[in-house]
């Protein structure tokens, strides 16, 4: 294993912290439901719940129960789906929250603000968008998170429970730095401003045009933290302007002033009334115009030329959540309790992290190794994925030396490497719902 002495250090830092984490009695105390669960050392323990949920399959409970103790050397043919049930009630979904935040993202930014971490002209790229949810059919779900009715001509005809995730997403880095799963009914702009305490200075959000807001970007200025954000028609009075004279590279700058239905709200909030942003459009591959507005009002450091390629970062969040929809099958869910879809899904941002981190060594030998091929190479992310759920018990629960388990998993990260194409694009066809719907449970490839 051909890497550099930070990035072991870094993927040792990760797992031993994590391991640490499962194995503190703090930790568990502060992360179960009730002070006496996990007192007794059954074969279900804490860590292993939490293990045994990172490993998410299709396969049926008992047959994944037989395999998770085989590799851990045991035979414990008392260990039923029910017990698995009633001890993941034990469990609280936060343990995966701090998990991520103290085992990855803090050693993750402190051991690579060096200059090995990726910035655009010293920002951090931070993607903001929310997803929909499809949930299991049940009535404790639908009464916590919302029910979505439906109709055909006919009139109504079912619901269904549906929640909304949103995410703070590192798009350059592929790390999600902060997630809200919550009724679908909440506003995507609410959470959006619920996001904005956990950025950082030196951060730039990128927005796409269902935020475009005054009350929002009035809060990212009163915050003083950076965003661009895509406009669309009729947002702002400058905005029409632009898209009437149809011209790309155009860079204005401009006082926008609060609404007066609104003026009252901004006025309470502390917000200011009246804000100077700057309006930048862009032309498209299609040929449609795009407008930009962003608080990056210095032309010299920030040239409208650089853009269009900067706003196409944001499309990395959108890949994430097609990542977590298909390849980790996130609606799927393993339980069909409202904890036990937030145990999946803070479970499958926590994974999802956990990848990146330890797959960048790999990443960086995969693009040193293509520099001469007609096209760059990158990680093949499902191989990758089998290969961290196939070895998550060795790195998380295993006595086996950490730096040998390592170096096999960067040996199996490097399989199959995949071509990147840059300019290609494959014509998107409007689907429904149901198509839509039916392509996610059952045609498209997940990670078992």
């Amino acid at each position: 294993m051909t890497t550099t002495h930070s990035e072991i250090t870094l993927q040792e830092t990760v797992i031993e912290t994590t391991r640490h984490l499962l194995e503190d009695p703090a930790f568990q105390q502060q992360h179960r439901r009730w002070p006496h669960d996990f007192t007794r050392r059954r074969q279900l323990t804490f860590e292993r719940v939490v293990v045994f949920l990172l490993q998410k399959t299709v396969r049926s409970i008992q047959l994944h129960l037989h395999d998770f103790f085989a590799t851990l050397g045991q035979w414990a043919h008392s260990v039923t789906p029910s017990a698995w049930s009633q001890s993941r009630l034990k469990l609280r979904h936060t343990a995966f929250i701090e998990l991520n935040q103290r085992a990855i993202l803090d050693p993750f930014y402190r051991e690579q603000s060096g200059g090995t971490l990726r910035r655009w002209r010293g920002h951090r790229l931070i993607g903001i968008d929310s997803s929909l949810i499809r949930l299991p059919m049940e009535e404790d779900i639908g009464r916590e998170f919302g029910w979505v009715e439906c109709s055909n001509s006919l009139g109504e005809c079912g619901r269904y429970p549906q929640g909304r995730l949103s995410a703070l997403t590192d798009v350059l880095n592929r790390v999600v730095i902060q997630a809200f799963f919550v009724p679908w009914a909440q506003g995507e702009r609410q959470l959006a401003a619920a996001h904005l305490a956990a950025l950082a200075p030196e951060d730039l959000g990128l927005l796409d045009r269902g935020y475009a807001s005054y009350g929002l970007l009035a809060q990212c200025v009163a915050r003083e933290r950076c965003f661009v954000c895509r406009c669309p028609k009729s947002s702002f009075g400058v905005v029409n302007q632009l898209f009437q004279e149809n011209q790309a590279g155009r860079s204005v700058i401009a006082q926008v002033t609060v609404h007066h239905a609104q003026r009252q709200a901004v006025v309470a909030a502390g917000w200011p009334e009246t804000i100077t942003l700057r309006f930048v459009t862009v032309r498209l591959s299609t040929g449609e115009l795009e407008v930009l507005a962003t608080n990056l009002l210095d032309e010299a450091r920030y040239p409208t030329s650089e853009f269009a390629e900067l706003y196409h970062c944001r499309w990395g969040i959108e890949t994430y959540y097609g990542l977590i929809k298909a390849r980790l099958d996130l609606e799927n869910f393993t339980g069909r309790t409202p904890e036990a879809l937030r145990q999946d899904v803070h479970s499958t941002i926590f994974l999802s992290n956990l990848e990146s981190v330890l797959t960048q060594p790999a990443q960086q030998q995969v693009e040193n190794r293509s520099q001469s091929l007609q096209h760059p190479q990158q990680v093949n992310q499902a191989v990758c994925f089998h290969a961290l759920k196939g070895q998550i018990i060795a790195l998380l629960l295993s006595q086996d030396p950490l730096p040998q388990t390592l170096a096999k998993l960067h040996h199996l990260f490097q399989h199959n490497p995949v071509p990147i194409r840059p300019g290609r694009q494959v014509p998107r066809r409007k689907q429904s719902a149901w198509r839509s719907y039916h392509y996610q449970r059952h045609t498209k490839k997940s990670v078992f």
